[in-house]
């Protein structure tokens, strides 16, 4: 009897170690993977890009037509972080665009986008900027590797991170809620995996 009570206390001790926050049983943290290496998921396609799944990244290096291309998301976001990891090269004009106002007509007038575009004319609002929102200085680069995008938006207060370096932080209120894009405009641009959390 005492065997199997000390049997008892140590499964019961176990539980309660597996269950600690933080542990490997613990959810994902409210996270929600839009994509990842293994799967595009389910966006809905405004203009038209060669978008595939290619060495474990979305990738698309051409548009069919003049117009830019998106994968926009199906669901609205308010306040939320979003964690993408991308990879583009130096001709590459890409970003993501947040709270769409529209899902069907994607462009910075309607939502805030978060540029990727190291050879943009005027760098204030390239890379890392928010365009006309909040400019970017000096712009980083992200051209020819793998590169880390942490976005948060929580009520007016917008934050961009690239690569663990703080590019933007900003208040404003034109834009409340919406879907969230990802843009494919030219060059090379891969997205091995876009991650959002509701706030």
């Amino acid at each position: 009897m005492r065997y199997r009570s000390c049997i008892l206390a140590a499964g019961f001790l176990i539980g309660v170690v597996a269950f600690q926050p933080g542990s490997a049983a613990s959810a994902d943290d409210g996270w929600i993977t839009l994509l990842d290496s293994t799967h595009k998921g389910d966006w809905t396609e405004v203009g038209k890009a060669n978008w595939e799944m290619k060495d474990g990244a979305l990738t698309a290096d051409k548009l069919d037509g003049k117009d830019l291309a998106y994968l926009v998301s199906k669901d609205s976001y308010k306040d939320f972080q979003i964690r993408a990891e991308f990879w583009v090269d130096d001709a590459a004009n890409s970003g993501i665009f947040i709270r769409c106002d529209k899902s069907d007509a994607i462009d910075s007038k309607i939502c805030y986008e978060v540029n990727v575009f190291d050879k943009r004319p005027d760098p204030k609002y390239g890379t890392g900027a928010i365009v006309d929102v909040a400019k970017v200085d000096p712009m980083p680069k992200a051209g020819g590797k793998w590169n880390t995008y942490e976005i948060t938006a929580k009520g007016p207060h917008l934050t961009v991170v690239l690569n663990g370096e703080k590019t933007a932080d900003v208040d404003d209120s034109t834009h409340a809620s919406g879907p969230i894009a990802l843009q494919y405009g030219s060059g090379v641009v891969k997205f091995r995996k876009v991650q959002i959390k509701p706030l």
